[in-house]
């Protein structure tokens, strides 16, 4: 008599899985349709709070969870939402670039081996019109957040 016990979810545990976030507005990402993603817990890939929900979790589970405003992925931040010099945008990517209200833009990490995005919030100011106002914070932070999971297999 062999007993075969499912995989669940453990700090470290590498994951294939079809995941949504969805905030008040919609869905921020959903891989439903697609490939599935895989990631390894702990790394920074997704939230601690969407994290904690995982761990126990057995293979092929399919479960939704709201988690509160703030929690998934923080609070507002104000001094997240800066100015940045038209000069250094140049610096950083493509200088013929135009920005909108509403893009997103990725900038590398100061040790060049991430990236970190920016929402575009408003170009130029009095005192700059090159310049344009981005918003660093999450774009779901201060957000409830719904995040469904389909764990198609761990290791």
């Amino acid at each position: 008599m062999s007993t075969t016990t499912t995989a669940t979810v453990q700090p470290g545990s590498f994951l294939t899985l079809h995941y949504r976030l969805a905030g008040p507005g919609g869905d921020i990402i959903n891989t439903f349709e697609g490939k599935p993603a895989t990631l390894s817990l702990g790394t920074g890939e997704l939230s601690p709070a969407v994290e904690q929900r995982l761990l126990g979790l057995e293979e092929g589970t399919r479960a939704s969870f709201e988690i509160p405003a703030g929690e998934a992925f923080g609070e507002r931040k104000p001094d997240m939402v800066q100015w940045v010099a038209r000069k250094l945008l140049n610096q950083l990517g493509d200088p013929d670039e135009t920005y909108r209200v509403g893009d997103v833009v990725q900038f590398p990490t100061p040790d060049g081996l991430g990236q970190y995005a920016g929402a575009v919030q408003q170009v130029g100011n009095a005192d700059s019109p090159d310049a344009v106002l981005f918003d660093f914070n999450h774009p779901l932070a201060d957000q409830p957040v719904t995040f469904e999971v389909l764990l198609i297999g761990v290791l």
